[in-house]
């Protein structure tokens, strides 16, 4: 049993690393905004966790490692902009006046870029106060009346999980609070500042973090003559002296005779 419960945790953190954190700052597809999926994931039973409940452990160092990777040896993460400020990104009802303010005659990329640092704050993930929150330090460009206006700053976010148990999947759902402008006037921090807003929100939300199908083991015993199955039934988290502590229950049981893997 004691190699199970290590293959267990294996594929718990295995899943984490490669199928959600890097996803987790800077991954998806453009999207309309929808309802998040799942509820909110609650804290852990203050009277213990149930049987069958592993606990994977990711430490402040593990998230700034993984960022520090991703600025070091990949490309700084860029997206369109949102040109009208909105939660969709359905180019056909931008209202006229958007297609008038954010014109583009070619002379700006019309995306946000994420930086390292910048604007006196660092990127990263910050696991404090019983929550996930993300400083986002940026720089972009986008057409205003008739202007290119280059633009930096930082935004504030934060980062809530949520437990879908049709699907047995664990989601993210990104929140910019706050943006922050360097040196640019009312006028225009007006039209960017939502534009930057919806931008990283759309292109994040949902974040699949965990995969329950994934998760769920169909192990066969040899010399039981039989297969062992777990699924999941339920994840708590808690935000604990720095590091985000997940706790996955599993529903165990067993069947005669060896079982196709699913």
């Amino acid at each position: 049993m004691s190699k199970f419960i290590i293959f267990l945790l294996g594929a718990i953190l295995g899943l984490v690393i490669g199928g959600g954190l890097v996803f987790f700052m800077f991954g998806g597809a453009p999207r309309a905004a929808q309802t998040p999926p799942g509820v909110p994931i609650l804290p852990p039973d203050p009277n213990g966790s149930p049987a069958g409940t592993a606990s994977v452990v990711l430490n402040q160092q593990f998230f700034d490692t993984i960022l520090a990777t991703i600025f070091r040896d990949m490309n700084a993460p860029a997206f369109p902009l949102n040109l009208t400020g909105q939660n969709n990104f359905d180019v056909s009802a931008k209202p006229q006046f958007a297609n008038f303010a954010f014109q583009n005659n070619g002379g700006c990329d019309g995306k946000i870029t994420l930086k390292p640092e910048g604007s006196g704050v660092t990127t990263g993930v910050r696991l404090e106060d019983g929550k996930i929150t993300a400083p986002l330090a940026f720089n972009g460009s986008t057409f205003v009346f008739g202007n290119c206006i280059e633009f930096a700053g930082w935004a504030q976010a934060n980062l809530a999980l949520r437990y879908d148990d049709a699907q047995k999947n664990v989601f993210g759902q990104i929140n910019v609070e706050t943006v922050n402008l360097d040196n640019v006037s009312p006028l225009v921090s007006g039209f960017v500042t939502p534009i930057v807003q919806t931008t990283i929100n759309n292109r994040v939300n949902p974040i699949t973090i965990l995969r329950g199908q994934q998760l769920a083991l169909n192990l066969p015993i040899a010399a039981s003559d039989g297969t062992l199955k777990a699924n999941v039934k339920d994840v708590r988290s808690e935000i604990k002296d720095g590091a985000l502590n997940l706790f996955v229950t599993y529903d165990f049981a067993g069947a005669k005779g060896v079982q196709p893997s699913p």
